[in-house]
């Protein structure tokens, strides 16, 4: 098969639409937004097409125009990166009202989680701009799956976690070679110690959406999905949001797929889904707003989750209006509870945030936002067997 070519354009402000070189190392707009890779989408219609996908590799680098490394046979960064699997929930969703009710299971994935995706493709580009070290906080399996793919290209990673965070973020971590950082508090008490590394010592920084890349990778669960779905999207998609990074790509992902000419009609109603605990992009969207407030105090067992205030908060707020979506809060003990009827009728276990998913399915059922017949999609982000309680 002839090798895919990317389409990378340049980079883009999400705020002020400047642009930026795409082929230097960037990282926030002078402005402070994150940039977004733009794609030459004519160029990349030319062979990205339905039936062309059907004679390609079953993972996520089919989908290479729409991926930003210049060179792969080079610079590809992977360790087996699967498409991962649509499970139906058929037995739960009849006893909830969902009888279209599935979940994307991301717990398939290398290292246990989505946060291989934005590894694979945040790393391959790091590689092919040079990096040889980068640092990130993180709340655990993004830091797990940042540390093991940067071990498989050669670059040198620094981590900074909470000391709350779950022993097996920090086992697989230090495995990978990592030096690991813990601190007193959140991810947001993380993110300082990291920018000071970066200040200082000069490493690429690989925090949420302060390099444009790791986006890249998480879109393709959009393009997975709308595959899947043979180009008609399902009607409701709940993503669990920290930083948010997955729901944004997703829609990123969506648009660029018809924008190129997929059949793809309508996306999908996208709801934010946030715990109790922690729970600004929620507390922004009820009060209409573009943009949400750091949430004080913040604390949950959906660990992956607890993110007080996202960079990217606007864009999971654009996508989630955007789409007629919306954003809901579950609290610990319903995640609890839909972690444990979802294994006990599917034999499925479920990672806390993707329970919190199936939980937020459930109020939004009762109270009629999910209406009769409805295809509903949750993703599951990560392998129930890392989130042991």
């Amino acid at each position: 098969m002839t090798a895919i070519r990317s389409s990378l354009s340049h980079l883009e402000c999400s705020k002020c639409e400047a642009h930026y070189d795409a082929d230097v190392i960037q990282h926030l707009c002078t402005c402070g937004a994150p940039l977004l890779a733009r794609y030459d989408l004519p160029k990349a219609k030319a062979s990205l097409t339905v039936s062309g996908l059907a004679r390609r590799p079953w993972s996520l680098w089919r989908y290479g125009e729409l991926l930003p490394i210049r060179d792969p046979a080079r610079n590809t960064v992977s360790l087996g990166e699967v498409v991962t699997p649509i499970v139906p929930l058929t037995r739960h969703g009849a006893d909830i009202g969902i009888g279209g009710l599935s979940c994307k299971d991301e717990g398939l994935l290398p290292t246990g989680s989505f946060k291989a995706r934005g590894a694979a493709v945040g790393v391959s580009r790091a590689r092919e701009l040079g990096v040889t070290s980068f640092a990130m906080p993180t709340n655990g399996n993004a830091g797990g799956a940042w540390a093991m793919y940067g071990r498989r290209a050669g670059i040198a990673a620094r981590v900074v976690m909470p000391k709350s965070a779950p022993a097996i973020h920090r086992f697989e971590c230090e495995a990978a070679g990592a030096e690991v950082t813990l601190v007193d508090g959140v991810i947001s008490d993380a993110g300082k110690v990291v920018a000071k590394m970066v200040t200082e010592a000069g490493v690429y920084d690989a925090s949420t959406l302060k390099e444009p890349y790791r986006i890249e990778g998480k879109k393709t669960m959009g393009f997975e999905l709308a595959e899947q779905f043979d180009w008609r999207t399902p009607d409701v998609l709940l993503y669990p949001t920290g930083g948010g990074v997955g729901l944004i790509g997703i829609y990123k992902a969506l648009l660029e797929l018809r924008e190129i000419g997929f059949p793809i009609d309508k996306l999908p109603r996208m709801v934010a889904v946030q715990a109790a605990g922690c729970a600004p992009i929620v507390r922004a969207f009820n009060a209409g707003l573009r943009e949400s407030q750091f949430w004080n105090d913040s604390k949950t067992a959906a660990f992956g989750i607890n993110v007080p205030k996202a960079l990217g908060d606007f864009l999971v707020l654009d996508a989630v209006y955007a789409t007629a979506g919306c954003a809901i809060a579950v609290d610990d003990t319903a995640i609890a509870a839909s972690r444990h009827r979802v294994a006990a009728a599917e034999g499925f276990l479920l990672c806390p945030e993707g329970a919190a998913t199936i939980a937020a399915a459930e109020e939004l059922r009762k109270n009629g936002w999910i209406r009769d017949g409805e295809r509903v999609l949750a993703i599951n982000t990560g392998s129930g067997l890392k989130s042991i309680p």
